[in-house]
């Protein structure tokens, strides 16, 4: 578990690695996986039949910003926001904007909305809103650990996680960013910006996405020095949980979560997170429109929602189809 050097990458690029080392063995119980990120459709389904309201759809407490003035406080997210013209690579703050009424449902802000985009990745979803929805759905977020053995898809020590070259054959595998970043994506490799789910093709284990499109929460608190304890140990990390706390040093006050698998704008100019092994952080209240979520379940969870299933369909004359069901229930990851 872990990233070390890939091949033809420079140094910019590989920063992205450097809470990812040293490399270090584990060992995961089988689970099942979801094949996709949550789609808009699916996340919309829970919504219909929760009425919940997220995170970004919510004004922020006064309490939780002090000192913000009241007209800043109000429902939003992060939304990325390319310049217009080449802007120096150390300040994120050039191409990210908190975008008043952004949220899963209008994902670029006001104006914007999902009309065609049922099968796109849910975004703009803070980690409170991914336990609301797995609770519902019967399953929970993946660990880090969790996470990479299944975007690994069988490969072991591979830098991506369909094999060693980022283009085999001249193919692009990922919807990442090509062109100037951040001011220009010429969408070389099909799209600009984000995609449905489902457009490359999948890794060894059946799984779409697991690099690129949009970074995927995990359920474990971030520490860039967390591998380093794993591996002082000397020993196969079994089922490891992450660490007891967060601790980001660019951010010591603010609690994160590991992100994983990079997103559509992932570049070797800036980072180069679609590497597999390589880890990403977030803040557990924030989302932007390049992150998203998948869901996982152990053996017992399944089978607990699989007898729950035919009970159902014994009492109910009419079987109505569950898509997130069929795609679980199609792929185990051991």
């Amino acid at each position: 578990m872990g990233a070390n050097d890939p091949p033809d990458m420079d140094d910019v690029g590989m920063k992205a690695t450097r809470d990812a080392r040293p490399t270090h063995r584990v060992y995961v119980d089988g689970f099942f996986m979801d094949k996709t990120d949550v789609t808009n459709a699916q996340f919309a389904n829970f919504v219909s039949a929760t009425q919940y309201v997220t995170v970004a759809e919510r004004k922020p407490r006064a309490e939780d910003f002090p000192g913000a003035p009241p007209e800043n406080l109000v429902p939003g997210s992060v939304v990325f926001s390319p310049p217009q013209h080449p802007v120096p690579l150390n300040d994120h703050f050039q191409w990210w904007s908190y975008v008043p009424e952004a949220n899963w449902r209008h994902p670029l802000g006001p104006g914007s909305d999902l009309k065609g985009k049922e099968d796109y990745p849910v975004v703009h979803i803070a980690y409170e809103d991914t336990q609301a929805y797995a609770k519902w759905a019967g399953k929970r977020l993946p660990t880090e650990a969790e996470w990479e053995f299944a975007a690994r898809g069988g490969l072991a020590g591979k830098p991506f996680v369909w094999g060693e070259q980022f283009r085999p054959d001249g193919k692009w595998m990922a919807n990442t960013y090509q062109g100037h970043f951040p001011d220009h994506d010429t969408g070389d490799d099909g799209y600009a910006g984000i995609s449905a789910v489902s457009q490359y093709p999948p890794n060894g284990y059946g799984l779409y996405d697991m690099a690129g499109n949009v970074w995927q929460w995990t359920s474990d608190w971030y520490r860039p020095d967390y591998y380093q304890q794993l591996a002082s140990a000397h020993l196969t990390a079994h089922n490891p949980q992450g660490p007891d706390t967060s601790f980001d040093p660019d951010e010591p006050g603010q609690p994160k979560k590991v992100h994983r698998g990079g997103s559509f704008l992932c570049t070797d100019q800036y980072c180069s997170r679609y590497i597999v092994g390589t880890r990403g952080k977030g803040e557990v209240s924030t989302g932007t429109n390049h992150l998203g979520f998948r869901c996982v379940m152990t053996r017992e969870q399944w089978q607990q929602k699989t007898a729950t299933k035919i009970l159902s369909e014994r009492n109910t004359p009419t079987r109505v189809h569950d898509p997130a069901a069929t795609s679980l229930l199609e792929q185990s990851v051991h």
